[in-house]
């Protein structure tokens, strides 16, 4: 791994804290209208994408923690993206989206538990 740049525990916690708003705020926009209209796709997108990038690239350390990450990346861009879609299969969907975004929610804390420890430190 020579020549690879040492990332803190403070910046990948902090990288992962960001990644997983994002991914939050995304499968907010299929349960709430007000959301949707509030931040603008392009904007999110954009966010999402580089904070995306930005999160896998501190993971290549771990190919592992990696994976597990982008699989689950890819499985709420897709729910998200079946949500806004609708169709007669919507309401499923919702509830996938509502149990995903509780998984989110739920790692969101922890993270941000840790970075306060990490930062306290």
């Amino acid at each position: 791994m020579a020549g690879r740049p040492v990332i803190g525990h403070i910046e990948l916690t902090e990288t992962l804290v960001r990644l997983y708003v994002f991914l939050t705020q995304y499968l907010d926009r299929c349960l709430d209208e007000a959301a949707r209209k509030a931040y603008p796709d392009e904007e999110l997108e954009a966010h999402l994408s580089t904070t995306r990038s930005q999160t896998m690239e501190m993971l290549t350390v771990n190919p592992v923690v990696k994976g597990k990450v982008e699989t689950e990346c890819d499985r709420v861009l897709a729910l998200g993206a079946a949500c806004l879609k609708g169709g007669t299969g919507k309401t499923a969907v919702l509830e996938d989206v509502k149990a995903e975004r509780a998984v989110l929610k739920h790692k969101t804390i922890a993270l941000s538990d840790l970075l306060a420890v990490f930062r306290a430190q």
